[in-house]
């Protein structure tokens, strides 16, 4: 089977998903010696088609970890529009230096049903969305020449048997959703939480309304946010004038619960090939 592209398939609301993605696709189309393409599922508009892909073709597939698992809200879009053909596929999971919890083992697990052959597998840290100090600057210079050498050797594992299953990296079927947690050890419940916005310093330029991956804040009123809201900061670090923030206390606390117990730790990526 000659690969005649490489395709980096990702959801990455603040970037770092992308970032990390790309590193490995690259190093896969050396590998590979064939063309890379983009296919981002961030934004709602971009999930309405069917991504599809041949026997022909290769992907790098990326997703964030949200409280050790795939964002509840995009895991059935993911389900309903990713397909392949006996489609070789590359899954990484990204997660903000906490825990990756069983987002790669869900992630495996779903490709596979979806018709896709999991010859490598990735668990890679990228700053948190949530905060600056957790997993800072990353993936940073090291991070990318770690993945971009980990895209080089999955490429010499596309022809060969043997797959990645999800129970080798993560339990199968996934476990529960992590419980976020307060300072003091207690539940955060901040499901409902929404970003508040600064009208002295909004420009009404609604940069925040595009980026929203799921299409839940206003366009005529980025103040409002009617639709779901899954946290993912993306309307927060896109704001060109930082008009956009959270407020609710348990949420806040949570933040500074993971500041306090894991920005000092350095979490190593982890990579599988079938064995």
């Amino acid at each position: 089977m000659a690969v005649r592209q490489v395709t980096a398939v990702y959801f990455s609301p603040t970037g770092g998903t992308r970032r990390t993605a790309l590193a490995v696709a690259r190093g896969l189309a050396q590998g590979l010696d064939c063309p890379l393409v983009q296919r981002d599922l961030t934004r709602p508009d971009d999930r309405r088609e069917e991504a599809a892909f041949g026997s022909g073709e290769a992907v790098v597939a990326a997703m964030p970890t949200y409280a050790g698992r795939l964002p509840n809200k995009i895991a059935p879009e993911l389900e309903r529009i990713l397909s392949g053909q006996r489609t070789p596929v590359v899954a990484v999971s990204v997660y903000g230096g906490r825990s990756v919890g069983d987002t790669l083992s869900e992630l495996c697990g779903l490709l596979g049903r979806r018709g896709f052959l999991v010859k490598g597998a990735a668990a890679a840290a990228a700053q948190h969305a949530f905060t600056d100090r957790l997993a800072s600057g990353r993936p940073d210079a090291q991070d990318e020449a770690e993945l971009f050498s980990f895209g080089l050797r999955a490429a010499g594992q596309l022809l060969a048997e043997g797959e990645v299953p999800p129970g080798r990296v993560g339990s199968d079927p996934p476990g529960p959703y992590y419980t976020p947690l307060q300072e003091d050890g207690a539940p955060a419940v901040f499901l409902k939480a929404k970003p508040f916005t600064n009208p002295a310093a909004c420009l009404h330029c609604g940069r925040c309304a595009s980026l929203c991956p799921m299409g839940s804040i206003s366009r005529e009123d980025p103040a409002q946010v009617p639709g779901i809201c899954i946290k993912c900061q993306a309307c927060v670090r896109g704001c060109p004038v930082g008009a956009k923030f959270f407020e609710d206390a348990q949420f806040l606390s949570h933040v500074r619960m993971l500041e306090r117990d894991f920005s000092a730790l350095r979490r190593e990526n982890r990579f599988y090939l079938p064995e």
